[in-house]
């Protein structure tokens, strides 16, 4: 997957690059009484309706919330079907602190632009939208998943990414250590957030040693009330220079691997959630020649989807568990995917997930 950046005629030429997989559509929305500015992303429906959530974020410039939701378009496209699901990726943005403007009826006009797709997307949460924004867009859009148990959806989906993140950890354990137990080991979990907390559950429980770091105090601070043992590191530059640490598991936002952290990474594993962690292309080589083990992030973080998913037919959480659960399974064969074929894992996931889509379109 090639990531999308530079001025507007920049990202209009990519958009309609077909090496790249070509997005099928974009729509730019603009409600003025509510303040509303947000761009909807369909990257592919060859599987399926375009499933993928609504990030609400203060992007520095429309061009770069455009790039943001190409990028996560087509990140879904390929999260989908490395999950096995009958859906394409698409992604939405909406502009602006939602700490500032976000309100019901900026929500509800934001839910009409998504009706008008006629179910073409179908939205759900992301960063700065929550369970209750969902149900506010639900009442004008009925293509909404990820919506509180109390109106008939699934609930917080972060905890099944969290579990599926987990998953994708024990088998990158079980490939390079030959066991999947992280019992002993040290990781650091940079974002602990709405995953990143689940996480750290998971991998206190597994014995795992654990270090953290977060740019929100009242983050690390629930985490070191909790859990006392849990080091934490003053940010993440320095977390990724920890020395020992086994694991690092980026949980916050894309870019986190790029030309100023992989050269003084000191783990020999990375998995975690956050989206789109290589800035560039050709940062999965350079984690593979300091024999650095990427477990991409699509792949591992794609219990959520999962769950959103479900609920559009009737949520059954040990259904998800189940298939969240094969996130291990999917993980390791992607690893032998690029042994075989001797390239990295992340194009190793690239090649198996455009496979599925291109059998897909075929007539």
């Amino acid at each position: 997957m090639t990531d999308v950046t530079g001025s507007p005629d920049d990202v209009l030429h990519t958009l309609f690059r077909s090496d790249q997989g070509g997005h099928e559509q974009v729509v730019l929305c603009q409600d003025r009484a509510t303040g509303l500015k947000a761009v909807i992303a369909i990257h592919s429906t060859a599987l399926g309706p375009a499933l993928g959530g609504t990030r609400f974020y203060p992007y520095e410039s429309e061009a770069a919330a455009v790039a943001d939701a190409l990028n996560l378009a087509r990140g879904m496209s390929y999260k989908n079907a490395m999950a096995g699901l009958d859906h394409g990726g698409g992604k939405a943005v909406i502009i602006g602190d939602p700490e500032q403007i976000k309100t019901e009826d900026l929500l509800l006009a934001y839910g009409r632009f998504v009706a008008s797709l006629g179910g073409r997307y179908v939205t759900a949460c992301d960063v700065g939208t929550y369970v209750a924004d969902m149900d506010v867009v639900a009442r004008e859009c009925r293509w909404t998943t990820g919506r509180s148990p109390e109106n008939g959806g699934a609930g917080d989906s972060s905890v099944l990414t969290a579990f599926g993140v987990f998953q994708g950890m024990r088998a990158s354990a079980q490939h390079l250590w030959g066991d999947p137990s992280l019992r002993g080991r040290t990781v650091g979990v940079a974002g602990v957030g709405k995953v990143g907390r689940h996480l750290v559950e998971h991998l206190l429980e597994d014995g795992a040693r654990v270090v953290i770091a977060d740019v929100r105090q009242d983050s690390v601070g629930r985490i070191a009330d909790k859990h006392p043992a849990v080091q934490i590191a003053p940010d993440t530059e320095r977390l990724i220079r920890t020395e020992g640490l086994d694991i690092y598991a980026p949980c916050a936002l894309g870019g986190a691997l790029n030309d100023e952290s992989v050269p003084v990474l000191t783990a020999k594993i990375v998995c975690g959630a956050a989206n789109n962690q290589l800035e560039h292309p050709g940062v999965e080589k350079d984690l593979a020649d300091r024999g650095i083990l990427y477990a991409p992030d699509y792949v591992v973080n794609a219990g959520g989807v999962i769950q959103v998913a479900d609920e559009l037919h009737g949520f059954d959480f040990d259904r998800c568990k189940e298939k969240a659960a094969k996130i291990f399974d999917t993980t390791l064969a992607i690893f032998a995917r690029a042994k075989e074929d001797g390239i990295p894992p992340a194009a190793a996931a690239d090649r198996i997930a455009e496979h599925r889509m291109a059998e897909a379109r075929r007539p």
